[in-house]
């Protein structure tokens, strides 16, 4: 038996999906009262808890093998720490002490690139970068560089724990519409677009569940494996989305120092109209800073590999139409 923390969520899922694809029994643990929806259809066992309860960690265990423990907190918005960290680290080190005592067998930790130190322009990020809190940009780079060392010690403790750190996943099965997966939908749609120059790396959620299961196979304990795809501009996305969808329209660039202003008061304005942040001051940070990033080590020990930009994207955008949230026939969305 496998158990999926996080198992509703855009990786989480996709994960399912392919476990399940490939015959494995699998328990998808679940918050109390959360929607199940991504999962429907799946022969998949569902069980409800909570990473801060350890004693539903410990139920939840029973009978399990493997852990893909993916459950955590993500915001780009300000002043989030407390509940990041009770999330992320607190509840990283629970899920690490009941696997313990259970004598799991593997665990696959879902880190973050953000949980990578960031070297200046000019160097490759890659996994020989220190995991330092204390060099983190935001509450949730610094909570899942805790976690990560977490899941380290443990590992060097004797709990056979592997790492994978993603970076900007994108791909079909995005139930809750992740940021980028609205900026996708918005850049699908005729008129006005907004362009800020920036450029980020992007890689397939479908790319990313296979890595996981790769990591648990191959990989070495106590390692970490970036998992990264392609690096692309935001221009090459727009582009990209209108040659596929077909939708062309003027562009309107931001100029970079209007855009750090805007971003200033972009968070008031969220918590204000309760609207689910798309654009602040961490989001700016990310696709403006360095973003060359390797996944060299995670395809020479693990036989990770990517699919095509511009694959993922014609997918993504199909899948948005089939669930209604694009005004264009699936047919029409071109795949080359």
């Amino acid at each position: 038996m496998i158990l999926v923390t996080g198992a509703t969520g855009h990786i989480g899922n996709v994960l399912v999906r392919e476990l399940t694809a490939r015959g494995k029994k699998v328990r998808a643990f679940l918050l109390p009262g959360e929607d199940p929806s991504p999962l429907d259809g799946l022969p998949v066992q569902r069980v409800e808890g909570d990473v801060l309860d350890p004693h539903s960690i410990a139920a939840a265990l029973e009978g399990v093998e493997q852990v893909y423990h993916l459950a955590g907190l993500i915001s780009i918005m300000p002043d989030m720490y407390d509940q990041l960290y009770r999330v992320n680290v607190v509840g990283t080190r629970n899920i690490l002490d009941a696997c313990r005592r259970a004598r799991v067998r593997r665990l696959v930790y879902t880190s973050s690139i953000h949980a990578i130190a960031v070297p200046p322009e000019g160097h490759v990020i890659d996994e020989s970068l220190p995991l330092d809190p204390a060099q983190a940009w935001g509450d949730y780079d610094r909570t899942k560089a805790m976690a990560t060392l977490e899941v380290q010690r443990a590992a060097a403790e004797g709990l056979n724990a592997v790492i994978v750190c993603p970076t900007g996943v994108i791909g079909p099965y995005d139930f809750r519409r992740s940021e980028i997966g609205q900026f996708l939908l918005d850049c699908a749609q005729p008129g006005l677009k907004f362009c800020i120059e920036g450029a980020y790396d992007f890689v397939d959620v479908r790319d990313v569940a296979t890595g996981h299961i790769l990591a648990c196979e191959r990989g070495r304990r106590g390692e970490s494996y970036i998992l990264a795809g392609s690096r692309l501009s935001v221009r090459r996305i727009l582009a990209l989305v209108e040659e596929i969808t077909g939708h062309r329209g003027p562009h309107l660039h931001v100029p970079l120092w209007l855009a750090e202003l805007a971003s200033n008061f972009a968070p008031l304005f969220y918590r204000l109209t309760h609207t689910k942040p798309r654009f602040t001051p961490y989001s700016l940070h990310t696709i403006t800073s360095n973003s060359v990033i390797s996944p060299r080590k995670a395809r020479g020990e693990l036989g990770f590999n990517t699919r095509p930009a511009r694959e993922t994207i014609a997918d993504t955008l199909r899948w948005f139409a089939e669930q209604g949230a694009l005004r264009l026939a699936p047919a029409t969305v071109r795949a080359r």
